[in-house]
């Protein structure tokens, strides 16, 4: 700090006792009142001890000031400078905490609370702090009262005299304390309630806990018992009268402000439910309708105020159901979800910021704590602690929890916590941000001991304890099950085998037993193999916890380790590319697909990792041709050239499968996306694209086996239907037709025959027996479908369409593309049926009425005896083939006058047509959800069964794994199924107004 002219001694002295504005504080010990802290160095000294000497100074002055004569400032300053306690308690406070200086000010006298300490006073319990409130009557004064209190517990805070925990449980029992004594002002203001009902207050939360931050709503429950005598709804009435004017007095701003707000929202049924309810009721709801997180909440009921004989019978009554909350099914997955949905609700620019809420923050130590809690608490009753730190120290006590993990643990959360404490004190303002002006960074880092560099250090103190949290939330709960198999600790306490059946049974594994079998399988030994896989295994229980099936998940990967764990490149990948690790645990629990690829090709897990496997990113197609025509040139025949070309299509179908999964999910880095249609759109292109390489790749194995290089007849594949749109699925057929032209000098019988020969081989050589997802060919598209020949010559085409096109074949070639083969002859086959499918001027009524007629009866006929026509994705109502015949009778009547209408794909036409005027936006945008969302169930199905299917499975763990890829926690299958018929049936109105003319 550069000051002009030449500085005072007072202003060096000053700077050097951490002074940041010497010159103000200079001006300020010039008067003649002040004369005595100027010169007495052990005032100066025990100032610039405080976390802000400045602000200290500052609330010094003002309190001098405040006293009413002369006699009275003496004796503050005589005080302070001969009593060293009162001079760190005062100034500490002072230095801390603008709130209480501004409060000293207002109550001048309120000091002499510092003056003299006697042992009691050093722990007061609820009790003493009752007696310090027992002469407020009104709110003004138990507000006074309550921050005369808060004085002393902060001065003991500031000074070291008490820890963080002595600190939190103090501000429960004042918390405790100021609810009897507003309970007791409410019962003295309405005596016929009084008489009239039984009320208990539960304290909730933190204040529960004993736990409690300086400043935080207290939340509460409320538990109401009819007198002797009176009706219950009059009795209810009442209590619910007491309990709303108890909440008024400690919630309302006065003059000296508010305590703070009391917050009934964790009552059943929240801000909706009635405030208060007998204990009976209470009951029924919780052992009929209570979610995970509302027996979660109870672990930190405690009775505080009003009946405490009613209060205690409510948590014995409610006890057993807590404790048997972890058998509920999805039970981990609940708690886990509610953490995630609380880190949601933080406003982006905040995140970095939360002490409490976010990423390694406060909430992931508590969460954590309270997830072991609940699993092990039920046999174990030393467990039920609600104080964090306690039930932290019993859990490692019984080998819940690494010793060496707990104390981590445990330093983190009280730095964090004293952070948090010391952030409130300052304006005595609930908040949980960390500030990021550098004068308020200082102050928080010198209240914490960090002297030499406060901001630097308190930086640095808080990154270092975050990380620690991050690290610790999941390992917490998965690492002694390693300890528990591997048993590399000698002499410190492991879960017995009871207990991690139960934790593995709580993370949703079905089979404990064989889950425990294959982590000794993989975590035992001294080898470098088991030490890594030791150091992986925590983080990958949690993604195998977080989907449908992790016996399967941790099943796989034991496979794949089995496979690959010698290969000094696979542990190399998952330990040190951070995405490969997660990608791999998300591929292997997702379903049946994507890990039966896998395994007929373990070297493919490479494709999961950051580095020069080509990642995730589907490859283009003209590097699919090259690699295809490769393997095939490789080839000693045709059957071995289509082994290589099968070997192609697992990889690039693992990788897609995988990418896809992968994006559904979402990982701890990038969350899934919001628009699903992009996903739709990326498995699509790539399953399309790699189903024609395949096909080419065959085409070329087949030529060169029986013609060498040259075919005697120019030969093209079209696709048509999903595969020419370029939306196959997973469990697609391909739709095709095959078309030749003979080369000059060529006779038409000998290039029939050929070209007929090749098709022959193509479908033989495709339908050889395989372990690999099968590519069926399917022809039935062509003229005359299963009567007419399978191949015809572009001539034959020609003369075909000419004459005996019906207007459903014209629809069919909507979907027209060439694929593979002879490019000139697959592109002169398009301008050929352009004009059947774009036709000049659109569609009669005739033909608009047999499109209409065979959709009816499509979908009379063809959908399978006993489906829900609501949950089929094909034939179903606003499944697949309402939206896209609809979008197909657009293009039949406006393609010719529309260039957009003129693609082979779906999504393309639909936002072309409503790009025209053709479809509302609203109504377009209706259509593409169901039609997005129809593909992508279509997609689920054979991810999860490894075989195709149009309706959602029937078996509950196949049906929530469709819905963990479709975005859905674990137990809401019954969302999934509603939304889907919602977006369904929406999409029906859209194709009966637009399709049908309704």
């Amino acid at each position: 700090m550069s000051v002009p002219g030449r500085r005072s001694s007072t202003f060096t002295r000053l700077l050097r006792h951490g002074f940041t504005h010497p010159s103000d504080a200079e001006l300020l010990l010039e008067s003649d009142e002040l004369a005595p802290i100027k010169a007495d160095p052990i005032l100066l000294d025990a100032l610039g001890a405080t976390a802000d000497p400045d602000l200290a100074l500052h609330g010094l002055v003002q309190l001098l000031e405040a006293q009413s004569a002369p006699t009275a400032r003496r004796e503050l300053l005589d005080t302070l400078i001969a009593a060293k306690p009162l001079r760190d308690r005062l100034l500490g406070v002072l230095g801390a905490s603008a709130a209480l200086g501004d409060h000293l000010a207002r109550h001048p006298g309120d000091w002499h609370v510092l003056l003299t300490f006697e042992p009691q006073d050093l722990h007061p319990e609820v009790a003493d702090f009752e007696q310090r409130l027992a002469e407020a009557d009104d709110p003004v004064s138990l507000r006074i009262a309550y921050r005369r209190c808060l004085l002393s517990i902060a001065a003991r805070d500031v000074c070291g005299t008490i820890d963080l925990a002595q600190t939190a449980a103090e501000l429960a029992d004042l918390a405790t304390a100021t609810l009897r004594a507003a309970l007791a002002v409410a019962r003295t203001e309405n005596p016929e309630d009084a008489a009239a009902c039984r009320l208990a207050v539960i304290a909730m939360g933190k204040c529960g806990g004993h736990e409690l931050n300086y400043v935080s709503d207290v939340d509460v429950v409320f538990v109401g018992e009819a007198a002797n005598g009176v009706e219950e709804p009059k009795a209810l009435q009442a209590a619910t009268r007491l309990a709303s004017h108890m909440m008024r007095i400690c919630s309302e701003t006065t003059v000296e402000g508010s305590i703070w707000p009391v917050d009934a929202n964790l009552r059943p049924e929240g801000r909706n439910g009635p405030l208060v309810r007998t204990l009976g009721s209470h009951l029924a709801y919780y052992q009929r309708w209570a979610k995970t997180w509302e027996f979660q909440a109870l672990l930190k009921a405690r009775p505080v105020a009003g009946d405490i004989g009613l209060g205690e019978e409510y948590v014995a009554t409610l006890s057993p159901l807590v404790w048997g909350a972890a058998e509920r099914e999805n039970f981990v997955a609940d708690v886990q979800q509610m953490r995630r949905k609380v880190v949601a609700t933080i406003p982006l620019g905040e995140v970095e910021r939360e002490l409490k809420l976010g990423p390694g923050g406060l909430r992931d130590v508590e969460f954590a704590v309270q997830l072991l809690q609940l699993v092990h608490g039920r046999a174990d009753t030393t467990l039920r602690s609600g104080t964090t730190l306690d039930a932290l120290k019993a859990l490692a006590a019984g080998g819940y929890i690494g010793r060496a993990d707990a104390v981590q643990l445990d330093a983190a959360y009280r730095f964090l916590r004293s952070m948090e404490h010391r952030i409130q004190l300052y304006r005595l303002r609930r908040t949980h941000l960390v500030p990021e002006q550098e004068t308020d960074l200082r102050r928080l880092g010198r209240s914490l001991g960090l002297r030499t560099d406060p901001v630097g250090e308190l930086r640095r103190e808080w990154k270092r304890h975050s990380s620690v949290v991050r690290r610790l939330h999941e390992k917490l709960f998965y690492r002694p099950l390693l300890d528990a198999v591997a048993q590399l600790a000698p002499g410190e306490a492991r879960l017995s085998p009871d207990a991690a059946r139960e934790r593995l049974v709580a993370l949703g594994y079905a089979d404990p037993a064989a889950a425990l079998r294959h982590l000794e399988a993989l975590a035992s030994g001294v080898t470098r193999k088991a030490a890594i896989q030791r150091t992986l295994l925590p983080v990958l229980l949690g993604w195998f916890a977080d989907s449908a099936d992790p016996d399967a998940g941790l099943l796989t990967f034991r496979k794949v380790s089995d496979a690959l764990g010698k290969t000094p490149w696979y542990l190399r990948l998952l330990r040190d590319e951070g995405a490969a690790a997660e990608n791999l645990a998300r591929v292997l629990s997702a379903g049946r697909l994507a890990p039966d690829l896998l395994m007929r090709a373990p070297e493919a897990v490479a494709l999961l990792g950051d580095g020069d496997g080509g990642g995730l990113e589907p490859r283009p197609r003209a590097q699919l041709d090259q690699e295809m025509l490769a393997s095939v040139a490789r080839a000693d025949t045709a059957e071995q050239a289509v082994t290589f070309a099968r070997g192609v299509r697992r990889r690039e179908l693992f990788r897609t499968s995988a990418a896809d999964i992968v994006g559904s999910y979402g990982t701890e880095e990038v969350p899934a996306p919001a628009d699903q249609g992009a996903l739709i759109d990326l498995v699509g292109g790539a399953v399309s694209d790699l189903t024609a390489a395949t096909l080419g790749g065959t085409l070329r194995a087949v030529v060169r086996a029986g013609w060498g290089d040259t075919l005697p007849t120019r030969f093209a594949i079209i696709g048509m239907g999903r595969f020419g749109g370029h939306e196959l699925g997973y469990g697609s057929d391909a739709d095709v037709l095959f078309v030749h032209e003979p080369r000059e000098g060529v006779g038409d019988r000998e290039a029939a025959d050929a070209a007929n020969r090749v098709v022959a081989e193509m479908r033989r050589l495709l339908q050889i027996p395989s372990t690999d997802p099968p590519l069926l060919i399917d022809a039935d598209l062509r003229p005359e479908g299963k009567s007419g020949p399978l191949v015809r010559s572009l001539t034959s085409y020609a003369a075909y369409y000419r004459r005996w096109s019906l207007v459903w074949e014209s629809q069919a070639l909507l979907r027209a593309e060439p694929v593979a083969g002879d490019e000139d002859l697959g592109r002169r086959f398009i301008e050929l049926v352009d004009p059947l499918r774009y036709p000049a001027h659109g569609l009669d009524d005739d033909a608009v009425r047999e499109i209409r007629r065979l959709k009816a009866r499509m979908e009379s006929e063809r959908l399978p005896r006993g489906a829900d026509r609501t949950l089929h994705t094909k034939l179903g109502r606003g499944g697949l083939s309402d939206v896209e015949w609809t979008v197909q009778l657009l293009q039949l009547r406006h393609g010719s006058e529309l260039p957009g209408l003129r693609t082979t794909r779906t999504r393309a036409a639909l936002a072309a047509a409503r790009a025209a005027g053709l479809v509302p936006d609203e109504e377009a945008a209706v259509l593409d959800e169901a039609w997005v969302l129809a593909s992508r169930v279509r997609n689920a199905v054979m991810l999860v069964r490894g075989r195709a299917g149009d309706t959602f499975p029937s078996t509950s763990r196949e049906l929530a794994a469709v819905g963990r890829y479709l975005g859905y926690g674990l137990g809401h299958v019954g969302d999934m199924l509603d939304d889907y018929r919602r977006v369904t049936r929406r999409a029906r109105t859209v194709v009966e107004e637009l399709f049908y003319g309704a």
